[in-house]
C-alpha cells in the first residue's frame, strides 16, 4: 500500500528538494513520492532491493536515495512523522510493539548459555 495524499502532505516537507543545476542541464530527478513508496515497500516487505516492483522506478535510485536519507537523518524524521500521524488518527497503538520476530536456533554443538 502506497502512502496516501494526506500522509504525503505530512512528509513532503521533510524530504529534501531535488537539486537542479543552474544551467538547467542534466537528467530530471525521479519523483520523490514514487521513490519513497518504493523505499517503504522494501522496509515493509524485507525483500532485496532488486526485487522492488518496477512501478517504483529503478531500485538503484531508491537504494541510493534511501542511503542518503539515512545518512542525513531524513528517514528517521520521516518515519517518526508518519508514526505520529497514524497515532493521531487512531490507527497506531504503541503499547505493544515487536522489533523482530526472527528465531535463530543454536547449531549442533553450539555453546549453551
Amino acid at each position: 500500500m502506497d502512502i496516501t495524499d494526506e500522509q504525503w502532505k505530512v512528509v513532503e516537507t521533510i524530504l529534501p528538494e531535488d537539486p537542479v543545476r543552474d544551467d538547467g542541464r542534466g537528467r530530471p530527478w525521479s519523483d520523490r513520492r514514487t521513490v519513497l513508496n518504493g523505499v517503504l515497500w522494501i522496509l515493509r516487505t524485507g525483500a532485496p532491493w532488486q526485487d522492488m516492483p518496477p512501478r517504483y522506478g529503478s531500485y538503484q535510485t531508491a537504494h541510493r536515495r534511501f542511503q542518503n536519507w539515512v545518512r542525513s537523518g531524513v528517514i528517521e524524521k520521516l518515519l517518526l512523522a508518519l508514526a505520529q500521524h497514524l497515532k493521531d488518527a487512531g490507527s497506531l497503538d504503541l503499547k505493544e510493539c515487536f522489533v523482530d520476530g526472527t528465531f535463530v536456533p543454536a547449531k549442533k554443538g553450539g555453546a549453551w548459555l
